[in-house]
């Protein structure tokens, strides 16, 4: 039963780092949910209080990485709240729109459709937010996949 138990848990793992780069999978879900279902199957004895507290701390760490890596690099770069949005709305949309690729024009195009439209800046001025967008967005990816692997880590090696 182990073994099965296994196969559960890093299948949602692997639905977590695909979720790094699709917006629309809640990743850090998947990872906790791994965790409920190894204790599901093998016991929680294994996962103390400081396993949960400091699991729970790398989450509120990831929530916080998304939004503020983000507005970061919009912000560095001259944008606005409508390059914020924009790049939000592009970044869930993207996907669906354009597989694969629209996961980095999404957010890039979103950037800059929000500040042209809603503050009217200039071409220039826009496709720069888009791209500090797209460079937040790169960062999101990387810092939460840095995360998720450090709580991964950390729950292989409380188990």
């Amino acid at each position: 039963m182990e073994a099965v138990s296994w196969v559960f848990v890093i299948a949602l793992f692997v639905i977590a780092y695909v979720g790094l780069i699709y917006p629309i999978i809640p990743s850090v879900l998947f990872v906790f949910l791994g965790f409920v279902v190894y204790g599901l199957f093998n016991g929680f004895s294994e996962m103390t209080w400081t396993f949960w507290v400091i699991e729970l701390l790398f989450l509120i760490l990831l929530f916080g990485a998304d939004f503020f890596s983000n507005a970061f690099g919009i912000k560095r770069f001259g944008g606005s709240k409508a390059g914020i949005w924009g790049s939000t709305i592009g970044l869930l949309v993207g996907p669906f729109i354009l597989p694969i690729i629209g996961i980095i024009l999404g957010p890039l195009i979103g950037a800059i459709l929000g500040e042209l439209l809603v503050t009217r800046s200039s071409f220039k001025q826009s496709v720069k937010t888009g791209i500090g967008s797209l460079i937040g967005f790169l960062t999101s990816v990387i810092t939460k996949g840095i995360v998720t692997s450090l709580m991964i880590v950390i729950f292989v090696w409380y188990v």
